[in-house]
This record gives structure tokens, C-alpha cells and sequence, in this order.
């Protein structure tokens, strides 16, 4: 039986980190994530946890220290945001490539400039390609829920792994939540046995040596292979997550899809949002749906290209621009992966919103579904690129 409270998300993924006791936190403050290591630090001072609780000049700081721990075979976790995730840019690229199963969690804030410290996705989308696994949640529980599977993913395949959510909507906003019994938490956790670390006397090892063209290909491959074989792991997890607590994740969350006409693919907290507008205009006789992405890294090309082989048309929502000219992130990765999967029926277009915590309102996302309709009866998808509720 679940332990029913009240927390924020940031006051969730804290106490995650408190059941799961990690070896080592390296922390910086950056707002809107500077509370989870605020809320740990009193769990450590409290003699809560084991945790050695590196205080570090900077998020660039942070994140070699959790690279350091992990490399000698411990469970190192941290938490930023924003300018904060750009700072720890060189040694993300470097935690991935080591293969060192680190935990992050990001409160995701838009990233300068102009200066703006409110939700959008700029910051985790500007480090999508450093090779983490990357997992975002709708609301408080799943931010939670996402912790305590993490570091099963993460360790199962030898890749860290970022646990996002989004800033003040979720991170400060608090909730309903159901909570997991410690003891469960740490059953399910399990200890971390690493296969290969710098304190093992009986295998000297070197961590982030040089490789030269013999050996450096090889070593990307492999890393590309981890973040394929995570897909089947995270389904494996979410299974196992069910099991104990009625909860069910996979990598995708599908929303009125069964016969749906039109639908949107979202990330994070307007989700929430869009499944209203989808209740509304569902009692208007209009077949729209929803794929809610939970996985972002790895991309589920296979499950999106699967839940619109049916669809007329629609529409990717991104929360961030590439400033390619284009498109966003999400919509470029649908479109190739439908590309990749043969599907070609249904019509996509792109719309660029909520930057710098711009307001999502029912009435914007109907707004997009009244646009797929259009596109539906004509055909003709028009503007590709668009961008949502902007003063012109």
C-alpha cells in the first residue's frame, strides 16, 4: 500500500534520492532546481542518508565529480537546470562516452537570452544528442515514478540518464502523490554492483583515455548500441514498476489513439492540458488523440510510426526551436521516423510553443486541432513551421 502526500517536484525527486541513499551528490544551485539539492543536503545533515554531499564552485564542477565517483563505483547523482545543464555541456559528452550510469535531474528552464528563468525545453533539447537517456514526466507522480526506475535503466546498460520535468509547473506546483515504502524503493533499486571501476584492485582500468582512429569508432558503436538495447529495458522496468505499484510506463503514453483522425505529440506537462481539449472536443464528435513522449533518448521511432499509420494528420509540439528554419526536434525525429517505417498517410506539421513559459491554455491546443482538421479535409498542410499564440 502506497503512502499517500503532498509534495512538489522537486520535493519528490529528493525524497526519491533519500530512499534510494546514493553514494554521492555534487550540487550547484540554479533555479528552478536549486530546491532538490537544498531539500537533500538537510536529509545529510539529519543523518537520513550516507550520502557525501559534494558542495562545487560550478555546474561544470558538479558533474566531474559525479564523473569521478561514478568512475570508482558509486552511485553519483546531481540536479540543474538551464544555463546550469549548458555549463555541464563537455563533461555530459564525457559521462555518456565513459559509460558511467549518472543520474540527473533536470528542472527544465528556458535558456538565455533574453534572460528568462520560466519553463520551456531549450535546455535538455540543446543536450539531446550528448548521449544520456533522457525521460520526461507530466506531472509530480511521474516525476517520482521516473527516479525510482532510473538508475535500473541507466545501470542496465551502462548510459546516465536525465530525468526531466519542467520548471515551476511541476518542480514548485505541488500535488497529490503516492509514494513508495523505503524498503520497496530499495529492493527494486537494488545495490549497484559495477562490472568495472577504478577502486577494483584486482582489474586496473584507465576511465576517459585517449583513443585514437583504431579504437574510437568502435567505441561510439557500442555506446549507440546501449541507447538501442535501453528501449527494451525501459519497457522491462515500467513492467516491473507496474507490478508493484499499479503504475504502468513505457515509452510512449497513448491518449484516445484507438481511432483517433488527428493527433498531437507533447512532451511534458501540457500534456495535461491537451487531453482536456481532447475531452472537449471528443464530445463533439471530433476523433482527435494523443501521444504523450515519456522517452525522449531513446526516441520511440517504432511505437510513434506505429500510433499514426491510421491518422489523416498531425501535429509535433515543440517547447523549443532548433533555429534551423525548419522545424523543432520532435518534429524532425517523427518525420524520419515515419520516413524510416514506410508510413506515409498521414500529414504532419510543426508548432513551436510555450517559450519562456508562454501560456497553454485548452483553447490553444483546440486551436491546433482546428487547424488539423482543416488539413484533414483539404489535404494541403500549408506553413510546415509554425509557431503557437505569438504576437505577430
Amino acid at each position: 500500500m502506497g503512502i499517500r502526500e503532498r509534495l512538489s517536484g522537486n520535493e519528490a525527486v529528493a525524497y526519491a534520492m533519500k530512499q534510494i541513499n546514493p553514494d554521492v551528490m555534487g550540487a550547484y544551485p540554479i533555479t528552478p532546481s536549486t530546491e532538490i539539492p537544498q531539500y537533500f543536503s538537510a536529509y545529510v545533515d539529519n543523518g537520513e542518508v550516507d550520502t557525501e554531499f559534494i558542495a562545487v564552485e560550478s555546474e561544470h564542477s558538479a558533474m566531474s565529480a559525479c564523473i569521478g565517483a561514478q568512475a570508482a563505483g558509486c552511485r553519483a547523482v546531481s540536479a540543474t537546470s538551464s544555463c546550469g545543464l549548458c555549463y555541464m555541456t563537455e563533461m555530459l559528452y564525457v559521462a555518456a562516452s565513459d559509460r558511467l550510469p549518472i543520474t540527473l535531474a533536470v528542472s527544465c528552464r528556458a535558456l538565455s537570452g533574453p534572460i528568462n528563468i520560466n519553463n520551456d525545453h531549450s535546455d535538455a533539447m540543446g543536450v539531446r544528442d550528448a548521449g544520456w537517456l533522457m525521460l520526461f514526466a507530466e506531472t509530480n507522480q511521474e516525476v517520482y515514478d521516473n527516479y525510482l526506475q532510473a538508475m535500473r535503466i541507466g545501470e542496465a546498460v551502462g548510459l546516465p540518464i536525465m530525468i526531466c520535468q519542467d520548471g515551476f509547473i511541476t518542480s514548485h506546483a505541488i500535488e497529490n502523490i503516492e509514494l513508495v515504502e523505503t524498503e520497496k524503493v530499495r529492493e527494486f533499486v537494488g545495490e549497484y554492483k559495477p562490472q568495472h571501476c577504478l577502486l577494483n584492485k584486482d582489474e586496473p582500468m584507465a576511465v576517459g583515455a585517449y583513443a585514437t582512429p583504431v579504437y574510437y569508432m568502435e567505441a561510439k558503436r557500442q555506446q549507440a548500441q546501449a541507447m538501442m538495447d535501453a528501449k527494451e529495458v525501459i519497457k522491462r522496468v515500467g513492467a516491473e514498476f507496474a507490478a508493484m505499484t499499479g503504475r504502468q510506463y513505457g515509452l510512449i503514453e497513448k491518449y484516445m489513439m484507438d481511432d483517433a483522425e488527428m493527433a498531437i505529440i507533447i512532451i511534458g506537462s501540457s500534456a495535461g492540458t491537451a487531453k482536456q481539449a481532447i475531452l472537449e472536443l471528443r464530445a463533439q464528435g471530433k476523433k482527435a488523440g494523443l501521444i504523450k513522449i515519456r522517452s525522449f533518448r531513446p526516441f520511440p521511432a517504432e511505437a510513434i510510426a506505429e500510433a499514426l499509420k491510421d491518422v489523416k494528420a498531425f501535429a509535433a509540439m515543440d517547447k523549443d526551436d532548433s533555429f534551423n528554419a525548419h522545424c523543432g526536434p520532435i518534429f524532425a525525429e517523427t518525420a524520419a521516423a515515419l520516413y524510416a517505417a514506410g508510413v506515409s498517410a498521414p500529414k504532419g506539421i510543426n508548432y513551436i510553443y510555450g517559450l519562456g513559459g508562454r501560456d497553454v491554455r485548452v483553447e490553444s491546443i483546440q486551436h491546433v486541432f482546428a487547424e488539423l482538421e482543416k488539413i484533414s479535409g483539404s489535404g494541403d498542410t500549408g506553413d510546415t513551421y509554425r509557431y503557437l499564440d505569438v504576437r505577430e
